[in-house]
């Protein structure tokens, strides 16, 4: 071996050694570590999960994130089925594994049109109740459920998605019509939030919506907040869902949105954050359970696995988006993303049942993807 040869020879070795030096640094960063100063990070846990099914899944989000949110199982529908009836044994471990691990533990979600049982609204005739009646229903509902966890969950989606993003009647205005609203009336909201304070007066008091980037529903949403702190009722916060895609929200929507919603005097979290890889069967943007599709073959092109590209493509999305995150910490508490790893994901089966998404940091089998080191590579690059 020549001079040449053996000089070449060194320079790759060095370069590999430096690759796997830089490789398990990376491995060993953490989320919640790379961004103590700026956000909690934290990540939804489902029913599987917490039962201990999952063990892979929770080690992972005992490693990577100091805060945690449950998926489904603290919804009126899993925790409060019938009547005389509450579980919560799903939700017990969820907040003694939170515990354990020191995490800011936020409750999901108490007041919402969706996964709570039709019994909630009617009396024994099957009749929609009167005003007090639900009332009384509801407050029993949050005392019982709040109360539990005194002091135990730090804050709580009080009321979820009470605001549609497209008014079809513009006479009604942007607040959705759901039997909360059409029994109750429009101060629900306020009952609802003035009944969880009542519960745990400690505890820090979201409203959590959706498309909070598109500045009809922001309006609606300063209204909200605004007529909450006129009537003296508690608000720290609003939970912006984050479930985006490859091209939207724009950078520029993005920055007005925090810029817009800061000027509020509350907390502005990012609670549901995933990113949509897959093509979209209408221009919807939300994240409403109730749209649905019929699945086609071109709707669920990478059922195989993603390929390097999108990959790229993903990462660089990431990428954009948490320095936007970072820009904007002094207003943003927390990032929360909807699920540890891409086989938890509710994208799987929504807007189409049966597909094969790719939106978290972690695969399927809980390994970090491309996405993950570009979210890293931003808290190093802003150090």
């Amino acid at each position: 071996m020549n001079k040449t040869d053996s000089n070449v020879l060194f320079q790759l070795v060095f370069c590999c050694i430096c690759v796997q030096v830089n490789t398990a640094s990376a491995q060993q960063a953490t989320l919640k570590e790379a961004f103590k100063e700026d956000f909690l990070v934290g990540t939804a846990l489902g029913n599987a999960q917490v039962l201990g099914k999952v063990p892979a899944a929770l080690e992972l989000a005992a490693k990577q994130f100091n805060s945690i949110t449950p998926e489904n199982l603290l919804k009126w529908e899993s925790v409060h089925p019938e009547p005389d009836k509450y579980d919560f044994k799903a939700a017990d471990q969820l907040v003694d594994f939170g515990r354990k691990h020191d995490m800011f533990i936020v409750g999901h979600t108490l007041v919402w049109h969706s996964q709570t049982p039709k019994w909630v609204f009617e009396d024994e005739q099957g009749k929609p109740l009167e005003r007090d009646a639900l009332l009384e229903r509801m407050r029993d509902h949050i005392h019982t459920v709040v109360g539990r966890y005194k002091g135990r969950i730090h804050g709580w989606d009080v009321v979820n998605e009470a605001i549609v993003t497209e008014p079809r009647d513009e006479r009604k205005g942007a607040w959705r019509e759901t039997p909360w609203s059409m029994i109750i009336g429009p101060d629900y909201i306020q009952k609802a939030f003035q009944y969880a304070h009542e519960a745990d007066p400690d505890a820090e008091l979201y409203y959590n919506d959706f498309d909070e980037w598109k500045l009809g529903k922001r309006d609606y949403i300063a209204k909200l907040v605004s007529n909450l702190k006129d009537n003296n009722i508690r608000i720290d916060g609003i939970g912006l869902q984050g479930h985006w895609g490859l091209d939207y929200p724009t950078v520029t929507e993005m920055e007005l949105m925090f810029q817009d919603l800061s000027q509020l005097g509350v907390k502005l979290m990012i609670t549901e954050l995933d990113i949509n890889v897959l093509p979209r069967p209408s221009r919807h943007t939300g994240a409403d359970v109730a749209v649905r599709f019929q699945d086609r073959p071109e709707f669920n092109p990478f059922a195989t696995g993603l390929p390097d590209d999108m990959q790229k493509q993903l990462a660089n999305r990431y990428e954009i988006i948490f320095r936007i995150f970072h820009d904007h910490r002094d207003s943003l508490d927390r990032v929360t993303f909807w699920g540890v790893d891409d086989g938890q994901s509710w994208l799987n089966y929504w807007p189409i049942a049966g597909r094969t998404n790719y939106p978290l940091l972690f695969d399927r089998n809980y390994q970090p993807k491309p996405a993950f080191y570009a979210v890293l590579r931003v808290a190093e690059d802003e150090k």
